[in-house]
């Protein structure tokens, strides 16, 4: 998994209510998504924390991945992987962001 940089920071700023709103509620790891956001956006969070949140969620936004997007079914497999892994390396530190 690519870790953010500042590019990806400010792209992720921009475009991803755009692609929650697209998903809706057809992916069930969107609440993880929403956490990882506002974790990645807490200017409290020291900047090294962030990266793998960044690139977590640039690849949940760009519609070119493992697996595209479009594919019934399994689409957005590869994009819960990834998420699920991001969840999981910051464990209790995202607990306060899922509200």
């Amino acid at each position: 998994m690519k870790k953010g940089n500042k590019k990806d920071y400010k792209m992720v700023k921009q475009n991803f209510w755009g692609k929650v709103g697209s998903v809706g509620k057809r992916v069930p790891f969107v609440q993880d998504a929403i956490a990882l956001y506002r974790y990645m956006t807490d200017p409290k969070v020291p900047w090294y924390r962030k990266g793998v949140a960044i690139g977590a969620l640039a690849y949940f936004i760009l519609p070119i991945d493992a697996i595209p997007d479009f594919v019934p079914v399994v689409g957005y497999l590869d994009d819960a992987g990834i998420l699920t892994a991001a969840v999981a390396y910051y464990a209790s530190e995202l607990s306060p962001y899922y509200y």
